[in-house]
């Protein structure tokens, strides 16, 4: 089961900034939930604590039954999507959709299924054989994706970074990222600060203020302020 909960979530920096304060929320399997805010409301800390880049001060976080805190990052049924696309230039395109089930051990002909049926998905099977360097940013953008989608995960976190591009770009991910939850079934949680944005998707809507959760919209809901 892809649920993700998070019970009493805190996180406290060293300098004494409390940037995410007793938060709990429980997100359905499937769901596609983004969190809204303005800039350090603690919405973007919350993810990278889901996906174990930060250090949780005090609280708990469960992905279905299986208790986060005591798993390691690269552990976690997670695949992520921030800030950049972490892409090796010096690799092809099928090869940076494979490192992470090459390191995972999986078998070449597993690999191989996955990145094709991954490609496939994204439309960027013809640009399998290329150079990063050879690719647009569009494809860079849908090559990124394929990676985080050939490891079957239970739940896509994206950051608003992951998506600091020009309209046309964002529009494209966006899309992308609807298709993962709708035809896949992955759970999304998706971060911006673009309430516009946040309320064109017709999703569930986690408005975040100061560290703390002040208001969920449920999907489909109409806003217009």
């Amino acid at each position: 089961m892809a649920s993700v909960t998070f019970a009493h979530l805190k996180k406290i920096y060293p300098n004494g900034f409390v940037s995410v304060k007793d938060v709990s929320l429980h997100i359905d399997d499937g769901e596609f939930v983004i969190f809204h805010g303005p800039s350090g409301c603690g919405k973007s800390t919350i993810l990278r604590m889901i996906g174990g880049l930060e250090d949780i001060t005090s609280g708990e976080i469960y992905l279905g039954k299986d208790f986060l805190n005591d798993i390691l990052p690269r552990d976690r049924k997670l695949a992520m999507a921030f800030q950049n696309y972490v892409l090796y230039r010096h690799l092809n395109v099928y090869d940076n959709i494979a490192l992470g089930l090459r390191l995972r051990n999986f078998p070449r002909s597993v690999v191989d299924s996955r990145v094709k049926t991954a490609a496939s998905f994204f439309g960027i099977s013809h640009i399998l054989n290329k150079k990063l360097k050879a690719v647009s940013e569009s494809d860079k953008q849908k090559v990124a994706l394929s990676r985080a989608i050939v490891c079957h995960p239970k739940v896509l976190l994206v950051d608003e970074d992951f998506a600091r591009q020009n309209e046309r770009r964002r529009a494209e991910m966006i899309a992308d990222i609807k298709k993962i939850n709708e035809m896949l079934g992955i759970t999304v949680l998706y971060v911006t600060n673009d309430f516009q944005e946040a309320v064109d998707l017709k999703e569930k809507i986690v408005f975040m203020k100061d560290g703390c959760i002040t208001e969920i919209q449920p999907k489909g809901k109409n806003l217009t302020s």
